[in-house]
Order: structure tokens, then C-alpha cells, then sequence
């Protein structure tokens, strides 16, 4: 059971493996990218292509495909960013109930964006965690975990990337120990547990006064999606990669401190930040110097 680009790893891998996947779950075909066209989900995409049978519910509560999940007697779910909180009873069908994977070292980072958020808060470590689900939101008891650096240069797409193949392994890893009987589950320590939620479109606003080093941060977490942006009177800059300085200024933060032919600079509540890579009204990420070509901006306009 997956839906996104995330899980697809985890079931080529499945696919590779010695293990008979009976079915494949995932989320209907929904709108997506500028056109709002109906897609297939990536996960719908590789069930076809491996040849798998394959249901997109649209809610797995209902009696109907809980009775169809237990016709099929399945020894075990294996669920990654599927999109729906399984029932008790749908988790009770397996022997080994359901097996979820999930983008954090839990039970820091529980919730539905544990990559963004990771990077948006500074973190230099993450990792993967395969768990044994119960009702609660990534609550269930921990299998294993494996950690995974978080570089200065990541973004959340190169991030995904890199936890979504650990987290194919780490499966793999965890279904071996489980049918040998040499995995022990360990309970979460809810103290040590904290909730990230999903993001939205408008949370990509910049605020210029924080400090340089967490907006930059904030840039990495949301790129590709919301993605940063500012306004420069009416036009929406949309930022994609910047780097934060330790110059102090007394200007009020969001103003540009230098624009010259390859440089925007700008203040923030503490330090300075150099944006890199940009995209403006042309709809095209352009290098600085690409887009000052273009598009001037003068020393002392407020990025708002």
C-alpha cells in the first residue's frame, strides 16, 4: 500500500525480492501539475509496469475492502505513504500485521512531512524506520532504523531521494528478521515523540526576519514544493537556492542590500542572505547573474 514517488522504490524492491506481493493499494488517480490533469499516482504506475493487480479506494474503513483484503489472506501489509490511516481491523488481517516505513528517525518527526521539516529545522541527521502500525499516526512500536545524513547542499527532493532508498532496504532487512523470528519490537518513548504538519502552497512565504541561516534552511526544506517565494512590489520571486551570510546591517530586513550584474543580496533579522537561483515572471530557475540580465533591482528595495 503506497502512493507517491517515495514508496516506489519499496515495492521495486519488493518486486525484486523472493516475497509475492498478492496486491497492490494505492491512492485514486487525482489532478496534478499546472494543468490539473488526472494522473496516476507514481505507485499505480509500477503495478502496471510490473504486472501486479492493483485497487486505488477511496476509503480502506469500508467493510467491502476489508472483506476483500482478508479473502486474499495476505501474511502481511507493507505500507509507504499510502495517504489513509488503516483500521484496527484491516491491520489485524495479517499474521505479522502491517509493516509501515516512514521518512523519520521516529518518534521524532511523526506526520505527513517529516522530509521538509527535517531540513526546515537545521537538522543534520535523519533516517528511515520500519514499524509495526497500530490506530495512532506513526505511533506504532519501532523494528529498525537506519540513519541518514543530511547534507548542507540537500534539498527535500534530493533528500526524498536519498531516504527513499534506504527505506526500500531497511524493508527488505526488516521482512528477513521477521520471518526468522529475530526481530523485537520497541515501543516509542512518547517524550521524545514530535508532530510535523503537511504543508500548503501559502507556507512558502519568506519572512525576512528571521536569521539568514533559517531562511536558507527554510529555501532547501520547501524546494521543489510549496517553494520559497517573496514579492518585489507585485511580482512574486519564487527563491530556489540562496546562502546565508554572517553581515550585519541596520537595514530593515528584506531590503536589498547589494544588486550588482551576478549578486542579490539581502538582510534578514540577523545576517544576510545571497540568493543564488531565482525564478520571476518568466516562469524559468535562472541563475542570479541569468536573471539580473533581465530583470534590474536596485540597492534598497524591500522584498516583501
Amino acid at each position: 500500500m503506497g502512493t507517491p514517488d517515495f514508496a516506489v522504490p519499496s515495492l521495486q524492491a519488493l518486486h525484486e525480492s523472493r516475497h509475492d506481493i498478492v496486491l497492490v493499494v494505492t491512492q485514486p488517480d487525482r489532478p496534478r501539475g499546472r494543468g490539473r490533469k488526472i494522473m496516476p499516482p507514481p505507485v499505480k504506475e509500477s503495478a502496471i509496469r510490473y504486472g501486479y493487480d492493483f485497487l486505488q479506494p477511496e476509503n480502506v474503513k469500508l467493510d467491502s475492502f476489508h472483506d476483500l483484503v482478508a479473502g486474499l489472506k495476505p501474511d502481511l501489509i507493507v505500507v509507504v505513504a499510502f495517504g489513509q490511516i488503516l483500521p484496527k481491523q484491516l491491520i489485524d488481517i495479517p499474521p505479522f500485521k502491517a509493516i509501515n516505513v516512514h521518512a523519520s528517525l521516529l518518534p521524532r518527526y511523526r506526520g505527513p512531512a517529516p522530509i521538509q521539516w527535517a531540513i526546515i529545522n537545521g537538522e543534520k541527521e535523519t533516517g528511515v524506520t520500519t514499524m509495526v502500525m497500530d490506530e495512532g499516526l506513526d505511533t506504532g512500536d519501532i523494528l529498525l532504523q537506519q540513519p541518514v545524513q543530511i547534507s548542507p547542499e540537500d534539498t527535500s527532493a534530493t533528500l526524498h531521494d536519498k531516504l527513499a532508498r534506504e527505506g526500500a532496504g531497511l524493508l527488505l532487512e526488516t521482512l528477513e528478521k521477521l520471518t526468522t523470528g529475530k526481530l523485537i519490537p520497541t515501543a516509542q518513548d512518547p517524550a521524545a515523540a514530535s508532530y510535523v504538519p503537511m504543508l500548503q502552497k501559502k507556507d512558502g512565504h519568506i519572512n525576512w526576519e528571521l536569521p539568514a541561516k533559517d531562511i536558507a534552511n527554510f529555501i532547501r526544506g520547501i524546494n521543489p514544493w510549496p517553494g520559497a517565494f517573496t514579492f518585489c512590489g507585485a511580482t512574486r520571486l519564487k527563491i530556489y537556492r540562496s546562502k546565508s551570510l554572517d553581515k550585519e546591517t541596520q537595514k530593515v530586513p528584506g531590503t536589498v542590500l547589494m544588486s550588482f550584474p551576478d549578486e542579490i543580496l539581502v538582510a534578514t533579522g540577523k545576517g544576510a542572505l545571497l540568493i543564488e537561483e531565482l525564478q520571476g515572471v518568466s516562469g524559468k530557475c535562472l541563475a542570479t547573474k541569468d536573471y539580473l540580465c533581465g530583470c534590474s533591482m536596485e540597492t534598497d528595495t524591500v522584498l516583501t
